[in-house]
This record gives C-alpha cells, structure tokens and sequence, in this order.
C-alpha cells in the first residue's frame, strides 16, 4: 500500500454553512467513490477556502459524513486578485494501491477550470 495525495476542488453558488457542506460533502464523497477509497484509507485531510468564505469550517462537512477519527485542518487561500472566488480545496493523503496517474483528482462544476490538466 502506498501513501497518494488527492486534490479536489469545488466552487460554491453563495456562503452559506447548509450550502457548503453539501457542496464539500459531495466534494469527498466524489473523491472517495472515483478512488475507490473507503474512511478507513484516509491519512489527513488539508482543505482551504478563499478568503470571501466565512459561514462555516469546510471540514465540519467532513465530521457530517462520519469522518470523524481523520485529522483534518483548514486554512485561508491567498487572495489573489482575479481568483476564482468562493472556492474550497482538498488535499487527502490516502493509503492506495493505485498508482500516482491512477489517482483521480476531482474538480466540480465551475472549479474544474482551475486544474484543466488532471481534473476528472
């Protein structure tokens, strides 16, 4: 089994909690399912947001889906001028027998713009 890194991303309608964890909950859920990745795979969890979001911590979207013995931090993004705006950014370390091009990274909706090169 080898440690592989996932990245994702998702880009939020509005900051609003409600929206955000079923934005970020369907966010993992993704990189879990498109990975073949169960809880029990899960090393840590580094997610960021922009600095425009403010309703709520995205890893308390997490904690909603039972991801509850996996540490797990936030962080603000740099604000960049011209960034997309509300957007959140996972970065899971993983325990995984597929190889590093097997790893699916996941960008949805409008944030796929942001990594053309591996979004799936």
């Amino acid at each position: 089994m080898a440690v592989r890194a996932v990245r994702g991303a998702v880009q939020l309608e509005r900051d609003e909690a409600g929206h955000m964890s079923e934005q970020v909950g369907a966010l993992l859920t993704a990189v879990l399912e498109r990975n073949g990745l169960g809880t029990d795979d899960l090393i840590s969890i580094w997610f960021t947001a922009t600095p425009d979001l403010h309703s709520d911590f995205p890893a308390a979207a997490a904690r909603k889906l039972g991801i509850v013995d996996v540490p797990l931090i936030c962080a603000q993004e740099l604000d960049i001028a011209g960034a997309m705006p509300r957007v959140v950014r996972l970065l899971a370390h993983v325990e995984s027998d597929r190889t590093r091009a097997d790893i699916a990274h996941v960008y949805l909706g409008a944030a796929a713009a942001l990594r053309k090169d591996i979004a799936q």
